[in-house]
């Protein structure tokens, strides 16, 4: 990867911050390599003005340690917030309206997994931008080039930020940037889980790995299995709205 890359996004993240007028960077740490990364670069960035937050919601033990375990190396401060109380009790009240619509009566079993694990994205994006907000920081998101491909984010949750450092990356290369900015390896090495539920991970839920992906990417469909090619185009397709504004009628 090199430093000279390193340097690159580090002095982008300066001019955003110049052109934004603000004062810093607000990343969530979720333990993972991608928010690592981020932090990092924000951090030689911005130095003394960047915040990590943890924002556990019914999360494994092991992300925040991981998130902690970031913090104390770059020394880079943190705040915490644990959002279980409050994701209990919104997705109380939507369950009960939503039973109450005339439109649910032929649902038998309204709870679902997906619905209701991406409340807590949103929950974390809405909980930044009040961090953010009041330091005058901008978000800084952690997407990379293959999640945002195939729109493996929550629309207007992980994927609601000011900036992507790391969006033009695919997630090797954002490997080896963690490799050059001495990330600790056990953050490296672990696999990568966007944390919607224990157990979760990107390429079980994916249903390919992400060095198929990055073949696909970087080489084309002939490069990876014809039903791995047809799931990554499916995908792409069906999430074009995630990397777009809402429409507008001309």
């Amino acid at each position: 990867m090199g430093s000279e890359r390193v340097d690159d996004v580090v002095q982008w993240l300066r001019d955003r911050v110049k052109d934004a007028g603000a004062h810093g960077f607000v990343v969530g740490l979720s333990g993972g390599i991608d928010s690592a990364v981020v932090a990092r670069l924000c951090q030689m960035a911005t130095p003394n003005r960047v915040l990590g937050v943890m924002l556990p919601c019914y999360s494994h033990p092991q992300d925040e340690a991981d998130a902690r375990l970031l913090a104390k190396t770059f020394g880079i401060p943190t705040a915490r917030v644990d959002l279980a109380s409050t994701f209990d009790a919104l997705t109380g009240d939507l369950y009960t309206a939503v039973k109450g619509l005339p439109q649910s009566a032929h649902v038998t079993d309204i709870k679902q997994q997906m619905p209701e694990a991406n409340i807590k994205p949103r929950l974390r994006m809405t909980s930044l931008y009040f961090i953010a907000n009041s330091l005058n920081y901008l978000v800084a998101g952690t997407g990379n080039r293959s999640e945002l491909t195939l729109g493996y984010f929550t629309k207007h949750g992980d994927g609601g930020s000011d900036v992507l450092p790391i969006g033009h990356l695919l997630k090797s290369e954002v490997r080896a940037m963690a490799r050059d900015l001495d990330v600790p390896a056990p953050i490296i090495d672990k696999a990568p889980s966007a944390g919607l539920w224990i157990g979760q991970t990107d390429e079980a839920e994916m249903g390919f790995s992400y060095d198929m992906l990055e073949a696909y990417l970087t080489k084309g469909a002939s490069a990876v299995p014809p039903e791995v090619a047809k799931r990554i185009e499916s995908l792409h397709k069906s999430s074009e709205h995630k990397r777009k504004t809402p429409p507008i009628p001309a």
